[in-house]
């Protein structure tokens, strides 16, 4: 078996394994690369030799070189190679017209083997039915597929994008901890126990937030990061342990900076990426209308379906599911799915349990076969209990029309919004009434600042504690919390959060009254942000900034449905990796060093 001693010494790689055509026919090349596929052809072996970039065939034959063609025959599937030999135009009937390099093939005169393979645990081929768990066990074996790479090279492209449009707009890419204190963000941290301050932790971070604004008081004015972050929380297909944010903040901006700034990357983006141009500007929807009409905050605007109030119809309906809701001043809202003819019954009774698990007690339906028949032509098991002149404001709030279908559901704000807007998506997915070719950008805008938790019966932030109220409420925001509106933004596309962000806060006194008002006492803003207290005071200028997740639009871009085909070694589900075998036992002594000892039995 031949191993490399002199080959990578003598002889320098000449071309990748896509380059070379009919016009090279006659040079004299070096490749280098794995086997694909070994065929033995009455004497002749041909070879597809895959790199990074494509894929050569190369033919040992006994007339050229006897003594490679012997040694070839030890020659199997992802063995790693390097070869010398002449381009020669393949005979007719043998050319291969999917491949950039099927008019030809290399005759080889010199080769090494560099190393061995055995039988990989599956095919190293695009159109794999291999588990994925497997994949993800042998996850650089994976890797060499072409499905596999693609989004990582694209990936790879959307970076070197985002830093040469951050650098013409003079921004400095500065790095910031990955073991820094613990701060209440919202997630749950992950904790790096002190070797050297026994029963103390770092944490590592779920942004970088404060140390961007720390930035800004440095007098940066323009930082950015291509960041890993970090949260303990359940996982799911779009979430993992450890993700990557493009985070950036500016000195001396309003909204409106932002948005024109992030506006002209995606663009430029999707032009270099996709090649498709983006409106000049996105649309923006203020929260409250994002779930009156959508029942969410990252609407899916493919589908133009809306929700509709339709509370003061019936209050004195003779449907008292309806009539009580509307006289405890519950919402009820209607969602019009039209031409909707091909909905069974069962499928329309399958909404209910949709509509459960947001806490509905029942999702009620009504068919449109005649809209104007009010006897005969309203198919449903509540119409009988409306009026006609319930039915006509029906019609009209929707304007609804024949083969239309008219999804109800009476209950709190947020569980009518919640339900229906997810049976929304789920509708309009089953009628294939989204239309998958469209970019629909929006930032969503006017949160509230704060939200009242019922449970721990306190106020809590909608984005986070550092997010300015809108300068209108800077006077009355700390009297009148739950009327005061945030300064911040979330970008969503084609239902799904890219990103968010705020104007921050860069008043000390206003910075302690919001952690007041979340229920922090003097020492608790002293222990745990007394750092940022104090840089409030040395002249902190207005700021503001956002952060996307790189992974989603890695994975939107590349037509991914999940993160794990867009991270080069992803944990799974329950967040192990499989390849690693992490997370893993920690010998004891190591957990001594730290001053811990794990317990076995933990309530």
């Amino acid at each position: 078996m031949s191993f490399p001693q002199r080959f990578l010494h003598e002889l320098k790689r000449t071309h990748h394994n896509y380059e070379l055509t009919a016009q090279d026919i006659g040079k004299e090349v070096v490749l280098m690369g794995w086997v694909q596929t070994r065929r033995d052809h009455g004497g002749v072996i041909f070879v597809d030799l895959r790199d990074l970039h494509g894929i050569t065939q190369i033919v040992f034959n006994p007339q050229i070189n006897p003594a490679a063609h012997s040694e070839a025959d030890q020659i199997r599937s992802e063995f790693c190679l390097g070869i010398q030999g002449k381009v020669s135009p393949r005979p007719d009937g043998m050319k291969n017209s999917k491949i950039k390099t099927g008019e030809v093939e290399i005759l080889v005169s010199k080769f090494e083997i560099f190393n061995t393979s055995p039988p990989p645990p599956f095919a190293i081929e695009d159109d794999t039915e291999t588990n994925e768990t497997v994949r993800l066990e042998y996850r650089y074996l994976d890797l060499r597929r072409n499905a596999a790479k693609a989004p990582l090279m694209l990936r790879s492209k959307i970076n070197q994008i985002i830093r040469s449009y951050l650098n013409e707009k003079n921004f400095y890419e500065l790095e910031t901890p990955y073991l820094t204190k613990s701060t209440p963000e919202g997630a749950r941290d992950f904790l790096v126990p002190s070797r050297l301050y026994p029963g103390e932790a770092y944490a590592l971070p779920q942004s970088p937030q404060l140390f961007k604004q720390l930035f800004m008081i440095s007098g940066f004015e323009r930082y950015f990061q291509i960041v890993r972050c970090f949260r303990d929380e359940d996982l799911r297909a779009d979430r993992q342990p450890e993700f990557t944010q493009l985070d950036l903040e500016m000195s001396f901006v309003t909204q409106e900076d932002v948005f024109k700034l992030m506006e002209g990357l995606w663009k430029k983006v999707w032009k270099e990426v996709l090649h498709l141009e983006l409106p000049a500007t996105f649309e923006r929807l203020a929260y409250r209308d994002a779930m009156e009409k959508y029942g969410s905050d990252k609407p899916d605007l493919r589908l133009s379906w809306e929700l509709k109030t339709v509370t003061e119809l019936f209050k004195k309906s003779d449907f008292k599911v309806f009539q009580e809701a509307a006289q405890k001043n519950q919402r009820i809202s209607v969602l019009k799915v039209p031409n909707a003819e091909s909905l069974s019954r069962k499928d329309l009774d399958d909404l209910t349990p949709i509509g459960k698990t947001f806490g509905a007690k029942g999702i009620a339906w009504v068919r449109l076969n005649d809209p104007q028949d009010f006897e005969k032509g309203w198919q449903s098991p509540i119409s009988k209990f409306f009026s006609a002149e319930e039915k006509t404001q029906l019609l009209k709030a929707t304007d609804a029309k024949t083969n239309d279908i008219l999804i109800f559901c009476a209950d709190t704000s947020k569980i009518v919004l919640e339900s229906l807007g997810h049976i929304r998506l789920h509708l309009g997915k089953k009628l294939k009434a989204i239309d998958e070719s469209q970019w629909k950008f929006a930032w969503i805008i006017d949160f509230p600042l704060f939200q009242w938790d019922a449970k721990d019966n306190r106020w809590v932030s909608e984005h986070h504690p550092f997010t300015s109220p809108k300068p209108e409420f800077f006077e009355t925001f700390a009297d009148q919390p739950d009327k005061a509106y945030a300064d911040c933004y979330d970008l969503v596309l084609n239902g799904m959060e890219m990103g968010s962000g705020s104007i921050r806060i860069h008043r000390p006194d206003m910075q302690k009254k919001v952690f007041q008002l979340l229920g922090l006492t003097e020492a608790d803003i002293r222990e745990k942000f007394g750092f940022l207290i104090d840089a409030l005071t040395y002249g902190a200028p207005p700021h503001g900034g956002v952060a996307f997740g790189i992974d989603r639009f890695a994975m939107i871009l590349s037509g991914g449905q999940s993160l794990r085909e867009v991270i080069a070694f992803p944990k799974t589900q329950r967040g192990q990796c499989l390849m690693t075998n992490a997370p893993s036992k920690i010998p004891d002594q190591q957990w001594k060093e730290l001053h811990l000892k794990v317990s076995k039995n933990i309530d």
